[in-house]
């Protein structure tokens, strides 16, 4: 048995409670989960949960649309913000995965449903994870993160897509002590599976 060990202050207590692992069939939420693993990179989520305003305010709420347009002044824009991550790199890759979120939209109508059909449009519950057995990286995530990369996306490695996967309940790895694990599976269609190419 295992309950969630993070070490919680209110923002992230409430974003663990409230949206960590909760089925996400939105594409603008997808969009926002997605491009905050790609701001974290090299950083801590707790300096993302506590800049995630600035984030939304820089990036037009993550509109991926409006996102997808932005040039040179929208870039210089968001690095003289105050309180933003100023890597160029970082905001150019944003504004570059906009575009390449746009053309899978394009291709089967919603980023949500290309995503959730790598699990039949399931919650997977790898066996061991809700007893703390929990991986940085699998075979679903290398799966994954390589057909991004084809599709051109930066910054999604296979542990950062791993993240997006746990953010947007794809991969339920609440605790089984966790009052989450159970709700989630409660109320949303889930499949038991072995574990997977499983990286530590």
């Amino acid at each position: 048995m295992a309950d969630c060990a993070w070490g919680l202050d209110e923002i992230n207590r409430t974003y663990h409670d409230r949206e960590w692992g909760v089925p996400v069939h939105d594409d603008r939420v997808q969009f926002e989960y997605l491009m905050m693993e790609v701001m974290q990179c090299g950083l801590s989520w707790a300096l993302m949960m506590k800049k995630r305003e600035i984030f939304r305010a820089c990036f037009d709420q993550f509109d991926y649309d409006r996102i997808a347009v932005y040039g040179e002044s929208d870039v210089e824009r968001v690095l003289n913000t105050e309180g933003m991550i100023r890597s160029r790199r970082k905001i150019e890759a944003v504004i570059h995965n906009a575009r390449c979120f746009q053309a899978i939209r394009a291709e089967f109508g919603s980023f949500s449903d290309w995503l959730w059909a790598f699990s039949d449009g399931k919650t997977i519950l790898y066996s061991g994870h809700e007893d703390g057995l929990v991986p940085v990286s699998n075979g679903l995530s290398d799966k994954i993160s390589k057909e991004l990369k084809r599709r051109g996306f930066k910054y999604l490695g296979s542990i950062t897509v791993y993240s997006h996967l746990q953010a947007c309940g794809i991969i339920n790895d609440h605790g089984s002590d966790c009052p989450c694990y159970a709700a989630i599976n409660r109320t949303y269609p889930t499949v038991r599976k072995r574990r997977y190419l499983e990286k530590w």
